[in-house]
C-alpha cells in the first residue's frame, strides 16, 4: 500500500510539473501576442484566443492521464488491462472523476486510481481557474474594461 501511494504522489508530482510548465508557458504567449496596450477589439482574435487556451489545456490533460494510463499499464496485471486503449480510457474515467465503472481494478490498485481521480480533480480546477482568467481578460479587452 505504501509503495502505490509513494507512486501516485511522484505521478501527481510529475503531473504538476507538466501542468506548470504547460499552462506557464501558454499564458506567457497569450500574454506576448495579446497583452499590449493596442491589442485590436476585434472579436476574432479573441475568439481564438479562447479556442486555442481550451485545446492548449485539453491538450496537457490528454498528455497527464497518459502518463497515468502508461503507469497503470506497467503496474497492473495484462488481466485487469490488457490493452494501452483500455488503460487510457480507464485513467480517462478515473482522472475526471466520471467512474463509469465498466472498467475496474482488483482491490489493491484502487488506492492508486483515487490518489488519479484526487489528482485530476486539482488539475482540472487548476484549468477551469486559468481558463476564467482568459475569459476575464478576453472581456476586457473586448469591452474595455
Amino acid at each position: 500500500m505504501l509503495e502505490l501511494i509513494g507512486i501516485g504522489i511522484v505521478l501527481v508530482a510529475v503531473t504538476v510539473v507538466i501542468h506548470a510548465l504547460g499552462t506557464t508557458y501558454w499564458i506567457r504567449h497569450l500574454v506576448s501576442r495579446h497583452g499590449g496596450n493596442n491589442v485590436s477589439r476585434r472579436r476574432r482574435p479573441t475568439l481564438e484566443m479562447l479556442i486555442s487556451t481550451a485545446v492548449v489545456f485539453l491538450l496537457l490533460h490528454i498528455i497527464e492521464v497518459m502518463l497515468w494510463a502508461v503507469t497503470f499499464l506497467v503496474l497492473v496485471p495484462v488481466s485487469e488491462l490488457q490493452t494501452f486503449e483500455t488503460a487510457v480510457y480507464f485513467s480517462l474515467v478515473t482522472f475526471t472523476t466520471l467512474g463509469y465503472g465498466d472498467i475496474t481494478l482488483g482491490p489493491q490498485w484502487r488506492i492508486l486510481s483515487g490518489i488519479e481521480a484526487m489528482n485530476g480533480i486539482l488539475l482540472v480546477g487548476w484549468t477551469t481557474a486559468l481558463l476564467f482568467a482568459v475569459v476575464q481578460r478576453s472581456w476586457t479587452i473586448e469591452f474595455g474594461r
